[in-house]
C-alpha cells in the first residue's frame, strides 16, 4: 500500500509541475477591445469618442449644379455686381451656362458638463465654379463655432436671421437677407427662459455684410464699368473701417406648431473723407459719425394636415408655410442679401442701372442715410415622401431721400444740373425689385437630393427713360444708353448626396 500511495502522490505533483510549467509558457490575456459606442443623447448619427465622454458626428456631402443665366452659385445675371464675372449679359462676358461641384465634410463634438451642453462645430469644403476657378477649385470654411452655458462664438449665421429659404429653393434670392451661405462671426449669448422662449444679444462681424457709404463728389454715380459698386467709388470698409460691430438682438420662440422670431440690429454706416488731397475747404474734413437700424419678424408654421410625411432626413418632413419682412435704415445688407449693384444690359441700346448703398454725403455734408424694406414668403408641399415642390417669392424697396437724390444726380456720369425727381430728364435712383420662383425636389432614396429650381426676377428703376453715356464693357460698345427696367429667368439643376444622418 505504501508504493501505491508514493506513486500516486508523485504523479499528482508531477502533472501540477507540468501543468505549472505550461501556464508559465500562456501569453497574458489581452485587455478588452474598446470598440465605438452609439451615442443617442443629441440624435442620430453620433458616436462616443473611445476613451471619452465626448460624442461626435462626421457628416459631409456631394454637390454637383448647372445654372443657367446665373453666376456665383444661383444669383441671377445682373443681380449683384458682375457675378464673376456675369452681369454684363454681352457675348464677351456672359456665360448662359455655369455649373458648380462642391464637397462639404463636416465635425460636430458634444459633451455633457455642469453648465449644459459644450459643443463645437465645423465645416469646411472645396468648390469649382465656373468661371471663376475652372481648373483648381477654391478651398472655404463657412461654419466654426463653439456653444458653451448660452454664449455661441464663431462663425455661423447671424442671430437677425429669422427664417432662411434655403429649405425651399437652390437659387440664391436677393429679396431677403440671409447669411447662410457664407456665414458670419458672431459673439453672442442666448438666454433660454422655458417652453422654446429664447432671447439673444450678438456683437456680429460688420465685414460680413458689408458697408457701401458713397461719397457723391468723388464719386461717378453708377457707370464704369457696371461691377459692384464700380460707379459708385463708394467710401467703403476699405478705406473707412468699422467703429464698433453690428449690435443684434432677438425675441424667438420654438415650439410643435412652428417658430416665430422679431429681431433689431444696429449697424455703422460713417463715411470717410470728404476728399482726397490735403488742400482745399475741405482738408480732413468727414461727415459725423452715423448708424444706421433695422428691424424684422419673422414666422414659420408647420402645416402636417396638408402633406404625406417625408422620409427625407435632410429636409422638412411636413408642408411648411415661411415669411419674413425687414425695414432699415442705413443697413441696406439686412433687407437684401449683399450691398452689390443691379447691372444689366437689356435688348438694344437699354440698360438697368441701380445701386444698394447705406448713405451718400457730399462736401460738408452729413451722410444722408438709403432707407429699404423687403418681404419674403414661401410655402413648400411634400406630395409624396419622395416628392415635394415649394413656391417662393419676394420684393425690395429702396428709396433715398431728395437731399441724397440731389447728391447722386449732381455726381459725373449722370451730368452737373440734371434735375432729381423731376423734368426735364428724371435722375432718381429709387428702385424696387421682385423675383417668384418654384422648385421641385426628388428624394429618389434617403439622403439623394435631384431637383429644379427655376426663378423669376426683375428690377424696376424709378429713373427710366434717362440716357446715360456708358464706355465700352466687354463686347457692349461705348455709346448712350436708356436706362429702363430689366427681367431675367434663371434656372438650376441640382443633384446632391448628403452623407449625414
Amino acid at each position: 500500500m505504501k508504493m501505491v500511495k508514493s506513486l500516486l502522490l508523485g504523479s499528482a505533483a508531477g502533472f501540477v509541475a507540468v501543468a505549472g510549467a505550461q501556464a508559465a509558457d500562456l501569453p497574458v490575456k489581452a485587455k478588452p477591445v474598446e470598440y465605438v459606442k452609439v451615442c443617442s443623447l443629441y440624435g442620430a448619427g453620433f458616436f462616443y469618442i473611445p476613451g471619452t465622454d465626448t460624442c461626435i458626428k462626421l457628416g459631409g456631402a456631394v454637390r454637383v449644379q448647372a445654372e443657367f443665366n446665373a453666376g456665383a452659385g444661383g444669383i441671377p445675371l445682373g443681380w449683384g455686381g458682375n457675378e464673376a464675372p456675369q452681369g454684363f449679359q454681352t457675348r464677351a462676358n456672359t456665360n448662359d451656362i455655369n455649373q458648380r461641384t462642391r464637397i462639404y465634410f463636416s465635425v460636430d463634438a458634444r459633451q455633457q458638463t455642469e453648465y449644459g451642453t459644450l459643443r463645437t462645430y465645423f465645416r469646411f469644403g472645396i468648390q469649382e465654379t465656373t468661371p471663376s476657378d475652372p481648373v483648381t477649385g477654391a478651398a472655404y470654411w463657412d461654419r466654426a463655432f463653439i456653444q458653451f452655458a448660452g454664449f455661441t462664438v464663431g462663425k455661423t449665421l447671424s442671430f437677425f436671421d429669422g427664417m432662411s429659404m434655403s429649405d425651399f429653393n437652390y437659387n440664391n434670392p436677393r429679396t431677403m437677407a440671409d447669411t447662410g451661405p457664407n456665414g458670419i462671426t458672431v459673439w453672442a449669448y442666448t438666454a433660454q427662459f422655458g417652453n422654446g422662449i429664447s432671447a439673444t444679444v450678438s456683437a456680429e462681424d460688420p465685414n460680413g455684410r458689408g458697408k457701401s457709404v458713397t461719397s457723391a463728389q468723388l464719386g461717378t454715380w453708377g457707370v464704369g464699368t457696371l461691377t459692384s459698386d464700380a460707379g459708385l467709388n463708394a467710401q467703403t470698409a476699405t478705406n473707412n473701417g468699422f467703429l464698433i460691430p453690428d449690435v443684434v438682438g432677438a425675441l424667438r420662440v420654438d415650439q410643435a406648431w412652428g417658430s416665430a422670431q422679431v429681431m433689431g440690429a444696429l449697424h455703422d454706416a460713417s463715411g470717410a473723407y470728404y476728399g482726397t488731397t490735403t488742400s482745399g475747404a475741405q482738408q480732413f474734413g468727414h461727415p459725423g459719425n452715423q448708424f444706421g437700424w433695422a428691424v424684422g419678424g419673422a414666422l414659420l408654421i408647420n402645416l402636417p394636415s396638408f402633406g404625406a410625411t417625408s422620409n427625407v432626413n435632410s429636409q422638412p418632413n411636413v408642408d411648411q408655410f415661411k415669411v419674413q419682412g425687414a425695414y432699415g435704415k442705413g443697413a441696406i445688407a439686412y433687407t437684401t442679401n449683399g450691398i452689390g449693384a443691379f447691372s444689366q444690359y437689356g435688348n438694344g441700346q437699354t440698360v438697368g442701372l441701380g445701386w444698394l448703398s447705406d448713405g451718400i454725403f457730399s462736401s460738408g455734408s452729413s451722410v444722408e442715410l438709403t432707407t429699404s424694406w423687403s418681404a419674403t414668403a414661401g410655402y413648400q408641399h411634400i406630395w409624396t415622401p419622395n416628392w415635394r415642390t415649394s413656391v417662393y417669392g419676394g420684393y425690395l424697396n429702396v428709396s433715398y431721400d431728395d437731399t441724397a437724390a440731389g447728391f447722386a444726380c449732381s455726381s459725373t456720369n449722370f451730368g452737373t444740373g440734371i434735375s432729381f425727381k423731376g423734368s426735364p430728364v428724371a435722375c432718381d435712383p429709387d428702385l424696387h425689385a421682385w423675383q417668384a420662383g418654384t422648385r421641385t425636389q426628388w428624394n429618389p432614396v434617403s439622403q439623394l437630393d435631384v431637383g429644379v429650381d427655376v426663378l423669376y426676377s426683375k428690377v424696376q428703376f424709378a429713373d427710366s427713360g434717362a440716357v446715360v453715356a456708358l464706355p465700352a464693357a466687354g463686347a457692349r460698345p461705348a455709346g448712350s444708353y436708356t436706362i429702363g427696367d430689366q427681367d431675367v429667368w434663371s434656372v438650376m439643376f441640382r443633384v446632391q448626396r448628403n452623407f449625414w444622418p
